[in-house]
C-alpha cells in the first residue's frame, strides 16, 4: 500500500516506519524537516494544509503528529497541544477534501485522556468521554479527524495508552532512577496504568490500516492493565533493584506543574474493540513485555 504518514520522526513514528517499511509498504512522510531525503515533505500541521503531492495516490493516511504532552505545562503550551492536534488535523483532512481518488483510511491517533480520572472503572471504547484538558482535547481531536467520514474515508482513532519501547517514549524517563535504585510508586500507586509494547503497538496500527472492518475508536493497550504500584513491582524486578522510595503528589506537582495529573490520574482500559474483532497481542503481560525490551 501506498501510506502517507505525519509524526513520523517521534518515537512511535520511528518504530511505525520501521514496522511498515517492512511489511513492503511505500511510505511517504511529512515532516517539518525532511531535509531533503527522498519520499519526504516539509508540512508544519499548524500552518496549513500539506502539500497535495504528499497524499496524492495515497491509499492510507496515518497521523500521530502532535506537539508533546509530556512536559510541564503553560498556557502556551496548553495552546500548542490543541492546536497541533485539532487545527493540525482539520488541515489534513481538508487537504483529503481536493483529492481523486481519496485515501481509502485515515489512521488518527488520540489517547487514553480521552477517559481522565476514571478510577478503577474499567473503560472500553463506547464509555464516556471524561472532563478536563485532555480529554476536551481529546474529544475534539477526534471529532475533527471524524470529518473525513463525509468524504467517505473510513476513520480510526487510536486511543493510545503508555507506549512501552526501547530508547524513548515513557520507559526512558523511567529507567535512570529505577536503574539507580530509586525508583517507586507515584503518588501512592493505586492508580490504573493501561500501557502497550511498542511492537504490539505498532502491529495494531498496521492491523487498523489494511482491516477495512475496523472503525471508530480502538483502545491500543495491553489486555492487562496495572495499577503503578504493581507497574513499579515488576520494572524493578526486571531491573534487579529496589524500589522504594515512593514519590508523593506535592513533588510531582513541583516537578511537572499540571501535567502531574497525566502521571496521577487512573484509567483501566480495556482493547475490547481490538479483540472483539480478532487482533492477537504478542506481548500482553507487563513482565514478559518489560523483559523482552530489558
Amino acid at each position: 500500500m501506498k501510506i502517507t504518514l505525519t509524526g513520523a520522526t517521534g518515537f512511535l513514528g520511528s518504530a511505525l516506519t520501521a514496522h511498515l517499511r517492512s511489511e513492503g509498504h511505500d511510505l511517504r512522510i511529512l515532516s517539518r524537516n525532511p531535509a531533503g531525503r527522498a519520499g519526504y515533505f516539509a508540512w508544519d500541521p499548524q500552518s496549513g494544509q500539506p502539500p497535495e503531492a504528499s497524499l496524492a495516490g495515497a491509499d492510507a493516511v496515518v497521523h500521530l503528529a502532535g506537539e508533546p504532552v509530556a512536559q510541564r505545562w503553560s498556557p502556551s503550551v496548553k495552546a500548542a497541544i490543541r492546536r497541533s492536534r485539532v487545527e493540525g488535523t482539520r488541515h489534513l483532512v481538508e487537504a483529503l477534501t481536493t483529492l481523486s481518488p481519496r485515501p481509502q483510511v485515515l489512521v488518527s491517533a488520540s489517547a487514553t485522556g480521552y477517559y481522565g480520572d476514571r478510577g478503577a472503572e474499567v473503560l472500553s471504547e463506547v464509555s464516556k468521554p471524561g472532563r478536563g484538558f485532555l480529554p476536551d482535547t481529546c474529544r475534539e481531536w477526534e471529532a475533527t479527524a471524524d470529518l473525513a467520514r463525509a468524504l467517505g474515508i473510513r476513520v480510526v482513532k487510536l486511543r493510545t495508552g503508555v507506549v512501552l519501547g526501547r530508547g524513548g517514549g515513557a520507559l526512558a524517563k523511567m529507567l535512570p532512577p529505577f536503574r539507580a535504585g530509586i525508583g517507586g510508586p507515584l503518588a501512592g500507586g493505586r492508580q490504573w496504568m493501561s500501557w502497550i509494547h511498542v511492537q504490539d503497538m505498532v502491529r495494531l496500527i498496521g492491523w487498523a490500516v489494511s482491516n477495512q472492518e475496523v472503525q471508530g475508536p480502538i483502545n491500543c493497550v495491553s489486555p492487562n492493565p496495572v495499577t503503578n504500584k504493581d507497574f513499579t513491582r515488576i520494572l524493578a524486578a526486571a531491573l534487579h533493584r529496589p524500589a522504594f522510595l515512593p514519590v508523593p503528589a506535592f513533588a510531582l506537582k513541583l516537578l511537572y506543574g499540571e501535567m502531574a495529573a497525566v502521571l496521577t490520574e487512573s484509567q483501566r482500559v480495556m482493547p475490547v474493540a481490538a479483540l472483539d474483532q480478532g487482533f492477537q497481542f504478542q506481548r500482553p503481560e507487563l513482565g514478559e513485555a518489560l523483559s523482552d525490551l530489558l
